[in-house]
Protein backbone atom coordinates (compact mmCIF):
# COMPACT_ATOMS: atom_id res chain seq x y z
CA UNK A 1 0.00 0.00 0.00
CA UNK A 2 1.14 3.45 -1.23
CA UNK A 3 0.67 6.83 -1.02
CA UNK A 4 -0.76 7.11 -5.15
CA UNK A 5 -3.14 4.10 -4.07
CA UNK A 6 -4.64 6.28 -1.42
CA UNK A 7 -4.27 9.85 -3.41
CA UNK A 8 -6.61 7.32 -6.51
CA UNK A 9 -8.54 6.53 -3.89
CA UNK A 10 -9.86 9.99 -2.48
CA UNK A 11 -9.69 11.32 -6.25
CA UNK A 12 -7.03 13.63 -5.43
CA UNK A 13 -2.88 14.04 -5.55
CA UNK A 14 -0.35 12.69 -3.65
CA UNK A 15 0.64 15.97 -2.79
CA UNK A 16 -3.10 16.62 -1.03
CA UNK A 17 -2.52 13.55 0.67
CA UNK A 18 0.59 14.22 2.11
CA UNK A 19 -0.69 17.43 3.29
CA UNK A 20 -3.47 15.53 5.19
CA UNK A 21 -1.52 12.99 7.11
CA UNK A 22 1.05 15.87 7.49
CA UNK A 23 -2.04 18.04 9.25
CA UNK A 24 -1.29 21.02 7.18
CA UNK A 25 -4.64 23.30 7.54
CA UNK A 26 -5.07 24.61 4.01
CA UNK A 27 -6.41 21.60 2.65
CA UNK A 28 -10.45 21.71 3.01
CA UNK A 29 -12.20 19.88 5.50
CA UNK A 30 -14.28 17.85 2.82
CA UNK A 31 -11.35 17.11 1.50
CA UNK A 32 -9.43 15.69 4.26
CA UNK A 33 -12.49 13.75 5.41
CA UNK A 34 -12.41 11.95 1.75
CA UNK A 35 -8.56 11.19 2.33
CA UNK A 36 -8.61 10.12 5.94
CA UNK A 37 -11.74 7.67 4.84
CA UNK A 38 -9.10 6.56 1.87
CA UNK A 39 -7.05 5.55 4.36
CA UNK A 40 -9.19 4.08 6.51
CA UNK A 41 -10.49 2.21 3.73
CA UNK A 42 -7.07 0.68 2.20
CA UNK A 43 -5.89 0.57 5.91
CA UNK A 44 -2.94 2.52 5.22
CA UNK A 45 0.12 3.22 7.33
CA UNK A 46 2.77 6.15 6.68
CA UNK A 47 6.03 5.36 6.67
CA UNK A 48 7.21 8.11 9.17
CA UNK A 49 10.80 7.09 8.78
CA UNK A 50 10.89 7.59 4.72
CA UNK A 51 9.03 10.91 5.24
CA UNK A 52 11.70 12.25 7.75
CA UNK A 53 14.20 11.02 5.82
CA UNK A 54 13.12 12.80 2.30
CA UNK A 55 13.11 16.03 4.51
CA UNK A 56 10.04 16.17 5.80
CA UNK A 57 8.73 16.07 9.74
CA UNK A 58 8.69 13.24 11.59
CA UNK A 59 5.87 14.42 14.21
CA UNK A 60 7.71 12.42 16.54
CA UNK A 61 9.81 13.58 20.06
CA UNK A 62 12.30 11.73 21.67
CA UNK A 63 12.18 11.24 25.87
CA UNK A 64 15.32 10.04 27.47
CA UNK A 65 14.66 10.08 30.84
CA UNK A 66 17.26 7.99 34.13
CA UNK A 67 14.41 5.70 35.51
CA UNK A 68 11.15 5.06 34.37
CA UNK A 69 10.69 3.19 37.76
CA UNK A 70 10.41 6.67 39.59
CA UNK A 71 7.13 8.51 39.02
CA UNK A 72 8.45 11.59 38.73
CA UNK A 73 10.20 10.12 35.22
CA UNK A 74 6.59 9.13 34.37
CA UNK A 75 4.25 11.78 35.42
CA UNK A 76 6.74 14.27 32.96
CA UNK A 77 6.50 11.92 30.28
CA UNK A 78 2.82 11.51 30.60
CA UNK A 79 2.17 15.35 30.27
CA UNK A 80 4.38 15.47 27.42
CA UNK A 81 2.81 13.01 25.75
CA UNK A 82 -0.85 14.47 26.64
CA UNK A 83 0.04 18.09 25.18
CA UNK A 84 2.41 16.03 22.23
CA UNK A 85 -0.92 14.08 21.17
CA UNK A 86 -3.43 17.22 21.00
CA UNK A 87 -1.18 18.70 18.75
CA UNK A 88 -0.67 15.69 16.50
CA UNK A 89 2.88 14.64 17.81
CA UNK A 90 4.06 10.97 19.17
CA UNK A 91 6.76 10.51 21.77
CA UNK A 92 9.61 8.23 22.30
CA UNK A 93 11.08 7.46 25.28
CA UNK A 94 14.16 6.05 26.28
CA UNK A 95 15.08 4.71 29.70
CA UNK A 96 18.74 4.87 30.84
CA UNK A 97 18.68 3.67 34.59
CA UNK A 98 21.32 5.77 34.84
CA UNK A 99 24.05 4.29 32.82
CA UNK A 100 26.27 6.89 30.71
CA UNK A 101 26.70 3.72 27.81
CA UNK A 102 22.76 3.45 27.38
CA UNK A 103 22.71 7.47 27.23
CA UNK A 104 24.79 7.33 24.48
CA UNK A 105 22.82 4.34 23.06
CA UNK A 106 20.16 6.63 22.85
CA UNK A 107 21.03 9.63 22.01
CA UNK A 108 22.22 8.15 18.90
CA UNK A 109 18.69 6.06 18.33
CA UNK A 110 16.95 9.13 18.80
CA UNK A 111 19.56 11.01 16.00
CA UNK A 112 18.76 8.34 13.74
CA UNK A 113 15.18 8.10 14.10
CA UNK A 114 15.17 11.76 12.94
CA UNK A 115 12.74 12.96 15.92
CA UNK A 116 11.72 16.39 15.39
CA UNK A 117 13.23 17.52 19.12
CA UNK A 118 14.49 15.51 21.95
CA UNK A 119 13.84 16.00 25.79
CA UNK A 120 16.76 15.03 27.86
CA UNK A 121 16.09 14.75 31.53
CA UNK A 122 18.77 12.64 32.94
CA UNK A 123 21.95 13.36 35.21
CA UNK A 124 24.76 11.03 33.48
CA UNK A 125 25.40 13.44 30.59
CA UNK A 126 29.24 14.19 29.19
CA UNK A 127 31.40 17.07 26.96
CA UNK A 128 31.65 14.38 24.44
CA UNK A 129 27.92 13.64 23.88
CA UNK A 130 26.77 17.74 24.51
CA UNK A 131 29.06 18.07 21.57
CA UNK A 132 27.54 15.02 19.79
CA UNK A 133 23.84 16.71 20.18
CA UNK A 134 24.75 20.26 19.39
CA UNK A 135 26.41 19.20 15.88
CA UNK A 136 22.79 16.91 15.32
CA UNK A 137 20.74 20.35 15.18
CA UNK A 138 17.82 18.27 16.94
CA UNK A 139 15.92 21.04 18.67
CA UNK A 140 16.92 20.20 22.31
CA UNK A 141 15.55 20.47 25.77
CA UNK A 142 17.77 19.36 29.08
CA UNK A 143 16.39 18.91 32.36
CA UNK A 144 19.22 20.08 34.89
CA UNK A 145 22.13 19.29 33.33
CA UNK A 146 24.18 21.90 34.58
CA UNK A 147 26.71 22.72 31.59
CA UNK A 148 24.39 22.28 28.23
CA UNK A 149 25.01 23.26 24.59
CA UNK A 150 24.66 26.99 23.51
CA UNK A 151 21.86 25.91 21.10
CA UNK A 152 19.11 24.07 23.34
CA UNK A 153 16.87 25.14 25.82
CA UNK A 154 17.48 24.24 29.83
CA UNK A 155 14.83 23.33 32.43
CA UNK A 156 16.47 23.66 36.36
CA UNK A 157 14.90 23.74 39.51
CA UNK A 158 16.63 25.87 42.21
CA UNK A 159 17.60 22.53 44.60
CA UNK A 160 19.72 24.66 46.88
CA UNK A 161 16.97 26.87 47.70
CA UNK A 162 14.53 23.59 48.06
CA UNK A 163 17.20 21.76 50.25
CA UNK A 164 17.70 24.90 52.32
CA UNK A 165 13.97 25.11 53.35
CA UNK A 166 13.76 21.45 53.89
CA UNK A 167 17.14 22.26 56.48
CA UNK A 168 15.80 25.84 57.99
CA UNK A 169 12.45 24.24 58.14
CA UNK A 170 13.66 21.10 60.44
CA UNK A 171 16.19 23.24 62.52
CA UNK A 172 13.85 25.81 63.69
CA UNK A 173 11.67 22.92 65.08
CA UNK A 174 14.12 21.50 66.98
CA UNK A 175 16.38 18.89 64.79
CA UNK A 176 20.07 19.30 65.52
CA UNK A 177 20.88 15.34 64.31
CA UNK A 178 19.98 15.28 60.88
CA UNK A 179 21.08 12.31 58.06
CA UNK A 180 21.01 12.79 53.86
CA UNK A 181 19.80 9.80 51.60
CA UNK A 182 20.79 10.11 48.16
CA UNK A 183 21.96 8.11 45.28
CA UNK A 184 24.59 8.34 42.63
CA UNK A 185 26.03 11.15 44.15
CA UNK A 186 28.70 11.73 41.33
CA UNK A 187 25.68 12.81 39.08
CA UNK A 188 25.16 16.79 38.94
CA UNK A 189 21.77 17.02 40.11
CA UNK A 190 21.83 14.67 43.02
CA UNK A 191 25.43 15.94 44.59
CA UNK A 192 23.96 19.16 44.11
CA UNK A 193 21.04 18.02 46.72
CA UNK A 194 23.92 16.92 48.88
CA UNK A 195 26.23 19.78 48.86
CA UNK A 196 23.01 22.12 50.10
CA UNK A 197 22.52 20.14 52.79
CA UNK A 198 26.21 19.62 54.12
CA UNK A 199 26.51 23.28 53.54
CA UNK A 200 23.57 24.43 55.05
CA UNK A 201 23.76 21.86 57.99
CA UNK A 202 27.17 22.93 58.65
CA UNK A 203 26.22 26.93 58.84
CA UNK A 204 24.60 26.04 62.11
CA UNK A 205 28.01 25.40 63.66
CA UNK A 206 29.22 22.43 66.12
CA UNK A 207 25.62 21.86 67.94
CA UNK A 208 24.59 20.29 65.10
CA UNK A 209 25.61 16.74 63.39
CA UNK A 210 24.91 15.19 60.03
CA UNK A 211 25.60 12.01 57.96
CA UNK A 212 24.91 11.50 54.22
CA UNK A 213 24.66 7.80 53.21
CA UNK A 214 23.40 6.55 49.48
CA UNK A 215 22.06 3.74 47.81
CA UNK A 216 20.64 2.78 44.85
CA UNK A 217 17.26 4.78 43.29
CA UNK A 218 14.08 3.00 44.81
CA UNK A 219 12.38 1.52 47.39
CA UNK A 220 14.25 -0.92 47.74
CA UNK A 221 17.47 1.56 48.13
CA UNK A 222 16.04 3.53 50.69
CA UNK A 223 15.03 0.91 52.62
CA UNK A 224 19.05 -0.29 52.11
CA UNK A 225 20.13 3.02 53.18
CA UNK A 226 18.04 3.93 56.69
CA UNK A 227 19.27 0.46 57.32
CA UNK A 228 22.99 1.59 56.79
CA UNK A 229 22.44 4.55 58.82
CA UNK A 230 21.04 2.88 61.58
CA UNK A 231 23.65 0.46 62.16
CA UNK A 232 26.49 3.25 62.04
CA UNK A 233 25.01 4.33 65.56
CA UNK A 234 24.46 7.80 64.08
CA UNK A 235 21.17 8.50 65.90
CA UNK A 236 19.00 10.94 63.57
CA UNK A 237 15.83 12.99 65.10
CA UNK A 238 15.35 13.53 60.86
CA UNK A 239 16.31 12.27 57.42
CA UNK A 240 16.08 14.46 54.70
CA UNK A 241 16.25 12.05 50.90
CA UNK A 242 16.85 12.74 48.02
CA UNK A 243 13.15 12.33 46.33
CA UNK A 244 10.02 10.79 46.97
CA UNK A 245 10.79 7.39 45.86
CA UNK A 246 13.86 6.56 48.37
CA UNK A 247 11.81 8.35 51.44
CA UNK A 248 9.10 5.60 51.04
CA UNK A 249 11.26 3.15 51.22
CA UNK A 250 13.23 4.97 54.52
CA UNK A 251 9.80 5.27 56.02
CA UNK A 252 9.02 0.92 55.88
CA UNK A 253 12.49 0.32 57.39
CA UNK A 254 11.90 2.86 60.43
CA UNK A 255 8.68 0.96 60.50
CA UNK A 256 10.44 -2.63 60.49
CA UNK A 257 12.61 -1.42 63.38
CA UNK A 258 9.98 -0.14 65.52
CA UNK A 259 10.84 3.18 65.20
CA UNK A 260 7.55 6.08 64.96
CA UNK A 261 7.62 8.75 62.41
CA UNK A 262 7.21 11.61 63.12
CA UNK A 263 7.41 10.57 66.77
CA UNK A 264 11.10 9.63 66.80
CA UNK A 265 12.04 10.28 63.46
CA UNK A 266 10.73 13.13 61.11
CA UNK A 267 11.33 11.82 57.56
CA UNK A 268 11.47 13.87 54.47
CA UNK A 269 11.32 13.52 50.89
CA UNK A 270 11.67 15.85 47.34
CA UNK A 271 9.46 15.72 44.08
CA UNK A 272 5.99 15.89 45.56
CA UNK A 273 4.78 12.81 43.66
CA UNK A 274 1.33 11.03 44.09
CA UNK A 275 2.11 8.30 46.48
CA UNK A 276 3.78 11.39 49.01
CA UNK A 277 0.42 11.55 49.86
CA UNK A 278 -0.79 8.21 50.19
CA UNK A 279 2.03 6.54 52.02
CA UNK A 280 1.74 6.59 55.75
CA UNK A 281 2.57 8.89 57.20
CA UNK A 282 1.74 11.39 54.57
CA UNK A 283 5.31 12.89 53.59
CA UNK A 284 6.64 16.31 54.03
CA UNK A 285 8.06 16.88 50.68
CA UNK A 286 9.32 19.84 47.90
CA UNK A 287 6.84 20.16 45.04
CA UNK A 288 8.28 19.72 41.47
CA UNK A 289 5.33 20.57 38.94
CA UNK A 290 5.64 17.82 36.65
CA UNK A 291 2.66 18.09 34.22
CA UNK A 292 4.36 22.24 33.95
CA UNK A 293 7.87 20.88 32.85
CA UNK A 294 5.55 18.52 30.40
CA UNK A 295 4.13 21.32 28.86
CA UNK A 296 7.36 23.66 28.92
CA UNK A 297 9.30 20.70 27.22
CA UNK A 298 7.07 20.51 24.51
CA UNK A 299 6.37 24.06 23.67
CA UNK A 300 10.33 24.85 24.18
CA UNK A 301 10.67 21.81 21.57
CA UNK A 302 7.85 22.68 18.75
CA UNK A 303 8.30 25.99 17.84
CA UNK A 304 4.97 26.66 16.32
CA UNK A 305 3.37 26.04 19.94
CA UNK A 306 5.23 28.50 21.78
CA UNK A 307 8.83 29.89 20.55
CA UNK A 308 11.25 29.52 22.83
CA UNK A 309 14.72 31.55 22.04
CA UNK A 310 17.71 28.48 22.05
CA UNK A 311 20.25 29.27 25.05
CA UNK A 312 16.97 30.23 27.04
CA UNK A 313 17.07 28.41 30.54
CA UNK A 314 14.15 28.21 33.01
CA UNK A 315 14.36 27.97 36.31
CA UNK A 316 11.54 26.36 38.71
CA UNK A 317 11.62 27.39 42.60
CA UNK A 318 9.82 24.60 44.41
CA UNK A 319 7.63 24.96 47.54
CA UNK A 320 7.89 23.57 50.39
CA UNK A 321 5.06 21.36 50.74
CA UNK A 322 4.87 20.03 54.87
CA UNK A 323 2.81 16.55 56.01
CA UNK A 324 2.12 14.11 58.79
CA UNK A 325 5.77 12.67 58.52
CA UNK A 326 7.34 15.95 60.04
CA UNK A 327 7.45 17.28 63.43
CA UNK A 328 9.16 18.47 66.38
CA UNK A 329 12.60 16.91 67.53
CA UNK A 330 11.88 14.00 69.93
CA UNK A 331 13.81 15.59 73.12
CA UNK A 332 14.96 12.26 74.26
CA UNK A 333 17.24 12.20 70.31
CA UNK A 334 18.38 15.96 71.17
CA UNK A 335 21.68 16.57 71.90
Amino acid sequence: MNLEEVAKRAGVSTATVSRVLNNIDVVKNSTRNKVMRAVSELNYHPNLNARALAGGKSRTLGLIVSNLENPFFLDVFRSLEAEAHSNNYEVIVANTGYSAEQMVKHVRLMIGRRVDGLAVIVSELDPELMRELSHSKIPTVFYDPGAKPRHAIGIRVNYRRSIERIVEYLHAVGHNRLAFVGHHASLGPISEREKAFVETVSSYGEQTEYRTVADQDGFDGGRNAARKLLASGFEPTAIICVNDFMAVGVLRELREQGLRVPGDISVTGFDNIKLSEYCYPPLTTVHIPREQIGLMVFQSLVREAAPNAPGRELVLDPELVLRESTGAAPAARKR
